[in-house]
């Protein structure tokens, strides 16, 4: 079949690098317009976009895919059918009904489970243990449309957002290609969505990734993993903002963090490690990122800030 891709992040990457290796063809790409990158903030082409450059593959980045010109694009390109992978914006209705295999789309979640922009961090901030991919028909619904086919995968102790997304991202295409593969056979049928076990999963934003060290030491863990690498946890460390990588529970007990709870927020240096109080129990901080600068280990970070007695994160 031929097909105009939709994506824009590095995920639609490995998806494009399966379908072009598959007997389908890509003809085109449709992803969304250069953006602010990068210290400098200049405008840089998505990844999906350098992806197609590099290989002579058209590329279409309208600001909206409802405008006259791109439908006009659209079906003067005639694909056969558009497969999805984090496209980043709503397709409308009248570029749904262009391809007569429609848009199918790759989502990384067990459908109806976590539709929405972000299926991956609401699945660690939820403690799920198991997770996957669905490819399914795209409708005018958020996420809605009979499914195609899942995979599954379950979710690790360690997993941030950003390690689950790339286990995920090449099984994830294999369905994709297979799914492409039935439907051009005509012996692949999407399914109906259950009524039951729907959740959503909004877009996760910078104010929810702040940490609030009150929290129970397991939310704590979860919503760092779960923000990590975008759009950061975050804290404040006199009166300034603090990334935070992922933490840890203490392995070895010590008398400094152990023998008495630690307040929320207060921390503990140690030649080896930085340790931080929680609801529950005190985690060992692994790495932070102060303003303006790169990703630093922690205890780096204490030997340059001297933490105080009395310091600690938080308002």
């Amino acid at each position: 079949m031929k097909l105009l891709v939709a994506g824009t992040p590095e995920v639609c990457v490995v998806a494009l690098q399966a379908l072009s290796a598959s007997r389908h063809q890509v003809t085109a790409v449709l992803t969304r317009p250069d953006a602010p990158a990068g210290r400098g903030r200049a405008l840089r082409p998505s990844p999906v976009a350098q992806w197609a450059a590099a290989r002579g593959v058209p590329v279409l980045r309208p600001e909206r895919p409802d405008g006259p010109e791109f439908l006009e694009q659209l079906r003067a390109l005639a694909p056969d059918c558009c497969p999805v992978v984090a496209y980043g914006a709503l397709v409308p209705q009248a570029a749904l009904e262009v391809p007569r295999r429609g848009w199918v789309n790759l989502h990384f979640s067990l459908l109806p489970a976590w539709r929405g922009a972000a299926p991956v961090q609401r699945a660690i901030l939820a403690g799920d243990q198991l997770t996957g991919a669905s490819t399914f028909r795209l409708e005018q619904g958020m996420d809605t449309g009979p499914v195609y086919g899942t995979i599954t995968e379950p979710i690790r102790a360690e997993d941030t957002a950003g390690s689950l997304l790339q286990r995920l991202a090449v099984p994830g295409a294999q369905l994709l290609v297979s799914t492409l593969d039935g439907i051009e056979d005509g012996t692949l049928q999407p399914v109906p969505q259950p009524q039951d076990g729907v959740s959503l999963a909004p877009k996760v934003s910078v104010a929810e990734a702040e940490v609030d060290w009150s929290a129970p030491a397991r939310d704590i863990d979860r919503l760092v993993r779960a923000c990590s690498p975008e759009p950061g946890a975050w804290t404040t460390w006199r009166g300034k903002r603090l990334k935070i990588g992922p933490l840890c529970l203490p392995r070895v007990a010590s008398a400094a963090t152990d023998a008495t709870p630690l307040p929320h927020g207060r921390l503990v240096v140690t030649p080896a490690a930085v340790v931080v109080g929680t609801g529950t129990v005190p985690m060992h901080l692994g790495e932070v990122q102060p303003q303006g600068r790169r990703m630093m280990p922690a205890v780096d970070w204490a030997r340059g800030v001297r933490p105080g007695p009395e310091d600690g994160f938080g308002p």
